[in-house]
């Protein structure tokens, strides 16, 4: 469980910026996407459909042994990985302030004053929901986490002059 949730959130950082290695963190070997246009088992489908009913422009790719569909909903790009069995393995919908709920938004609104929500990306793996919010100001760039109701501060980074 630990290396797909830290997979999911290497992904993560790698889509929306480049971030140092923490020293005593994993490094996991790249992931190759196979092909497109995957071939669809029904037991996937109906698990997908099941989950994402009002999923758009669905695409699927094998991922390793697993099948990763890339598509959009409610206005926003989401990507879920299945098992060959059809078990969703982790959802991601990457979205902007306005779909980070409002209790989490005045959390992170209060902890960061001066900052602009950039993306909030929304993680559900397992029975947890943790959502990824990138911050921005003049002269920095925050990547917070939450989860449970805590706050997170995983990266703060300068802006170059």
């Amino acid at each position: 469980m630990f290396s797909r949730c830290f997979l999911v959130f290497t992904s993560i950082f790698l889509a929306y910026g480049a971030f140092a290695q923490e020293p005593g963190m994993k490094t996991l070997p790249p992931i190759k996407i196979t092909t497109t246009a995957a071939k669809v088992d029904q037991r996937v489908w109906n698990s997908f459909r099941k989950s994402f009913e009002q999923a758009e422009e669905v695409k699927w790719y094998n991922l390793d042994k697993n099948l990763l569909a890339k598509f959009i909903m409610d206005d926003q790009q989401n990507t879920a990985l299945f098992n060959k069995k059809g078990y969703l393995l982790y959802h991601i919908a990457y979205g902007s302030e306005s779909n980070l709920p409002a209790e989490l938004r005045k959390q992170v609104k209060s902890a960061y004053v001066d900052f602009n929500i950039t993306k909030a990306i929304k993680v559900e793996e397992d029975d947890r929901t943790i959502w990824v919010v990138n911050l921005e100001d003049a002269n920095n760039l925050i990547l917070v986490r939450l989860e449970n109701g805590e706050l997170e501060e995983v990266k703060n980074l300068k802006k170059s002059s």
